[in-house]
């Protein structure tokens, strides 16, 4: 946008602004992404793979390449999904990006909390069961399927590239009735929004 780089400052101080916020979503130069294979390896850094095309991009080339396409997206993650990120932006940012659902081995607490509150749906999978056991290269796409109650089993439903296709139980981690009904909404913003005008 023209600014001279010694005025850029940080993310921090631009937080307010929603598209700086939304570019630093995932950019971390240690964010390990397993998409994001390189000559054979996971290359560290803000990097992700497209697809169907199988192209390895920068994360806000990739994010910009889905919402041009209007595509929905899920990210499967392992323990711990947002530790360090409590911030309302890191569930922002995911939001943004067209992110819907997210399936972890578990989650932050305060995290959680923040992608219900932006209208993501956390879910967990069951002991045992990791991306790494069901073999996820992130070639699949998704389905969930269920009921949405708290703390409900839902299905993950997996189609892999050759057609193949898996159903997995996972959690539902809305974890009481207010947590679903501001998920229904949409988001904190949403449910608010419908409580005012339901009001007046």
């Amino acid at each position: 946008m023209g600014l001279p780089e010694e005025d850029f400052n940080s993310y921090a101080t631009h937080r307010g602004d929603h598209l700086t916020a939304q570019r630093a979503t995932f950019a971390n130069p240690q964010l390990v992404n397993e998409m994001a294979v390189v000559d054979g390896q996971v290359k560290r850094g803000s990097l992700t793979r497209v697809e169907p095309d199988g192209t390895v991009m920068r994360m806000w080339e990739a994010i910009e390449t889905y919402m041009n396409r209007k595509q929905p997206l899920i990210i499967i993650a392992g323990a711990d999904y947002g530790q360090g990120s409590s911030r309302d932006w890191a569930a922002k940012g995911v939001r943004l990006a067209g992110v819907e659902a997210i399936v972890a081995e578990g989650f932050e607490r305060i995290h959680r909390t923040n992608l219900v509150g932006m209208g993501v749906l956390p879910l967990e999978f069951e002991p045992g069961t990791t991306r790494l056991t069901l073999g996820i290269d992130g070639s699949e796409t998704f389905d969930v399927i269920g009921k949405r109650t708290p703390r409900a089993t839902l299905t993950l439903v997996m189609t892999r590239k050759n057609g193949e296709r898996i159903e997995v139980p996972v959690i539902c981690r809305l974890d009481t009735a207010e947590e679903v009904s501001i998920y229904d909404a949409g988001g904190v913003l949403q449910r608010f929004a419908k409580d005012f005008l339901g009001q007046s």
